[in-house]
């Protein structure tokens, strides 16, 4: 089907392809990857040729959808995370607040439900799997890893492997919080806050020059 396709391009084109992304978010979320296009055109007013048109297929669509969501959820706490990061301010501090950021936009409902499926079907579509980890912790990756590189500069941390302190540090803070979600036992808020601080601490006592 993407053999020779010509994707439409313009102001309208853009405005359709938002509708259908927009339309298919709101079938995936209901029915999940077993989604039909039938349903998806339904729902964004067009037919299923349109939507051939802009996308090479369910997995390219559903793509879309994961790239934009996140995008869209994570789009506050992302820039947050880059004010923080630039700071001056106390590295605990930083990373404190840049970790309740993350938190606050990761464990959004929508979010959880996207990642559910994703989880679900990165099996049989790779892809998925791939279009979640850069639009979500991938795009902080390079942010903390270029906040990580300031305090080495600065005398403050000493990381000798920056990719394995960032895994750390995300299980830490953020990944206990996605594993409970999953099971539908979403951590309290007063014990998620302990968590981000507690899991702070210990990164710094670690890391600490």
């Amino acid at each position: 089907m993407s053999e020779g396709r010509r994707v439409p391009t313009g102001e309208r084109a853009e405005r359709k392809r938002a509708a259908i992304i927009e339309a298919a978010r709101q079938v995936f979320l209901r029915d999940g990857y077993e989604a039909g296009m039938d349903a998806i055109a339904a729902r964004a007013g067009v037919s299923k040729v349109t939507i051939y048109n802009h996308f090479a297929g369910k997995e390219d669509l559903f793509t879309a959808v994961v790239g934009d969501a996140l995008k869209s959820a994570l789009g506050e706490s992302l820039a947050y995370a880059e004010e923080c990061l630039r700071r001056d301010d106390d590295v605990r501090d930083i990373f404190v607040a840049t970790a309740r950021a993350w938190f606050h936009d990761m464990i959004k409902p929508e979010v959880l439900r996207l990642r559910a499926i994703v989880t679900y079907e990165q099996r049989r579509f790779p892809e998925l799997g791939r279009a979640w980890q850069e639009n979500g912790p991938g795009h902080f990756r390079a942010i903390f890893a270029a906040a990580l590189r300031r305090q080495i500069d600065q005398g403050v941390l000493a990381v000798p492997d920056i990719d394995l302190a960032i895994t750390q540090f995300y299980s830490l803070v953020l990944y206990p919080h996605l594993v409970h979600a999953t099971y539908g036992a979403p951590i309290d808020e007063q014990t998620a806050d302990r968590l981000i601080t507690g899991g702070v601490a210990m990164f710094l006592d670690h890391y600490r020059a």
